[in-house]
């Protein structure tokens, strides 16, 4: 029983600080709504030592927050009021410890923005241990419960979205884009050998509002309220203030409607009022004019999903806010 309540207890601790972000009241029509730390002007920086077995290097992690500095292989919780979690991830695989980094601070005129990477990442180490995984760099408002243990069923580690009941009509932000003109993408798991993926990459921009409820069993669904998908696959220079309607109900009848915005693209994790992380059922489209519970937004350096993407890829993010 003890073990249990441990358990129960670390999980609520992980995503607890997400549930008093918002205020509820809706804006005015034409007001320009910033998302809390999406001047990408403030970072906290991370000092992780990795195991003596694999080099023993400092890796530095970045992490959308209060500007801090954090020495020390701890576990991050997102900190000061911070919506944003991100792909910088500590990670602990057969006792070993180890990081990835493909988000990072970037200057940019005065400020700063977020810079978003796919690349190989790898743990060697003979005899023991040989993975290597494509990781995307992906900004998205959550958060991640680390350390990481395994590649595995990666996406129960997120919890995916905030607490939102607002009705936004747009999403808009500055962006930059250098895209890999390879016709395919790669998939490597880590588990398995490296495979093609038929397709370009692109750069992904997704905002999904929704209505979520929870079962008796603690099972969580969702309806589509809505969406807002945005792609990227040629390179291009700064663009400032890009704006994107947000379109509600149900979209399929929408000339620009595309197979990716679908019900149910991917499976995404909540955290239940049981302490669990279970799977976000998307089941269908809500009514145009229903209220959210939730919003779900995330810019990705890669669209195919985990350890799915092509090496280069890079996306500059900057100014996130909505508009009313």
């Amino acid at each position: 029983m003890k073990i249990q309540w441990v358990q129960w207890l670390s999980v609520v601790l992980c995503y607890l600080p997400l549930s008093f972000l918002w205020a509820e009241e809706q804006p005015t029509k034409g007001t320009v709504e910033p998302i809390a730390f999406g001047d990408m002007d403030q970072w906290v920086v991370r000092e992780i030592h990795e195991s003596g077995i694999i080099g023993g290097q400092t890796k530095l992690l970045y992490e959308l927050g209060p500007k801090e500095t954090i020495v020390g292989n701890e576990p991050y919780r997102n900190r000061g009021g911070s919506p944003w979690g991100n792909s910088n991830v500590l990670a602990k695989v057969a006792g070993i410890v180890k990081t990835n980094t493909s988000v990072y601070a970037e200057q940019r005129g005065a400020g700063q923005c977020a810079r978003l990477e796919t690349h190989y990442e790898s743990v060697k180490v003979l005899g023991l241990v040989n993975i290597e995984v494509i990781a995307a760099g992906s900004i998205f408002l959550g958060s991640v419960c680390e350390p990481i243990t395994g590649t595995k069923n990666a996406e129960a580690n997120i919890q995916s979205g905030i607490p939102f009941t607002k009705r936004p009509e747009a999403l808009r932000f500055d962006y930059k884009v250098k895209a890999s003109t390879e016709k395919n993408r790669m998939r490597s798991t880590g588990f398995s050998r490296k495979s093609t993926v038929a397709g370009q990459d692109s750069m992904a921009v997704i905002l999904f509002l929704q209505k979520r409820w929870e079962d008796k069993q603690g099972n969580v669904y969702a309806k589509r309220v809505g969406t807002m998908v945005q792609r990227f696959a040629q390179s291009t220079d700064w663009v400032n203030e890009a704006t994107f309607p947000i379109h509600y109900g149900d979209i399929r009848s929408r000339a620009d409607y595309q197979p990716y915005m679908r019900i149910q693209v991917e499976t995404r994790y909540t955290v239940n009022s049981k302490g669990e992380s279970v799977p976000i059922q998307e089941i269908g489209w809500a009514e145009a004019d229903e209220q959210p519970t939730h919003l779900i937004l995330q810019f990705v350096s890669s669209h195919g999903g985990a350890y799915v993407g092509t090496p280069g890829n890079t996306f500059w993010i900057d100014n996130v806010a909505l508009i009313y």
